[in-house]
């Protein structure tokens, strides 16, 4: 899993090889090289992964929702890694009492959960490889993306920069429709083991 979620720098450098589009509105206060890249579609995902994937010849992806889940809780039982409160300065949302509520802070501005990842709460949504569904009945049991083709309703997890901070919990979802972009979603990327 991402230690980070993908920055504008890494974004950037999928336009500049012709492989990914900048949307327009990727400027101002939400854009920084160390921030996290946002305004970016689940099909936008895609085409980032594949391109980094061919780059680096290593298999590159969206975690599945169980994935996500999994590395978020990193060993703990509670709403967040840090606890069952959202406390002073630990994620960057609506309520969260930090610097950075109003705005998206640059990539690790907070302490890591257990397992050393970083902004698993909080600052932007991200998208998982999962399609929509209400509920787990049916869902792998292997921890693989419930995936169907067809599907136009993507889960996101994690909660968000002026977002409430009820979102940024460990189990918290929300479905989006598999073409939006806006200014609080971003992702972060698996990697398959060789």
């Amino acid at each position: 899993m991402g230690i980070y979620t993908v920055t504008y720098k890494e974004w950037d450098a999928c336009v500049a090889a012709g492989r990914c589009r900048q949307h327009p509105r990727q400027s101002g206060l939400w854009r920084g090289d160390n921030k996290p890249v946002t305004f970016v579609s689940w099909g936008d995902v895609q085409h980032y992964a594949k391109w980094l994937s061919e780059k680096t010849e290593k298999n590159y992806r969206l975690p599945s929702e169980a994935e996500w889940e999994y590395a978020v809780r990193a060993g703990t039982v509670t709403a967040r890694y840090w606890g069952d409160e959202i406390g002073i300065d630990n994620a960057n949302c609506d309520g969260c009492s930090s610097r950075w509520d109003e705005e998206l802070a640059p990539v690790g501005s907070f302490k890591p959960n257990p397992w050393g990842l970083y902004d698993t709460l909080g600052n932007v949504h991200q998208w998982t490889a999962d399609c929509w569904h209400p509920d787990y009945n049916g869902a792998p049991d292997d921890g693989s993306a419930w995936d169907e083709s067809g599907c136009r309703e993507r889960v996101v997890r994690g909660g968000a920069s002026m977002t409430d901070q009820r979102a940024s919990r460990a189990d918290y979802r929300v479905r989006m429709s598999a073409d939006v972009t806006f200014s609080l979603l971003g992702f972060r990327l698996a990697r398959d083991l060789e």
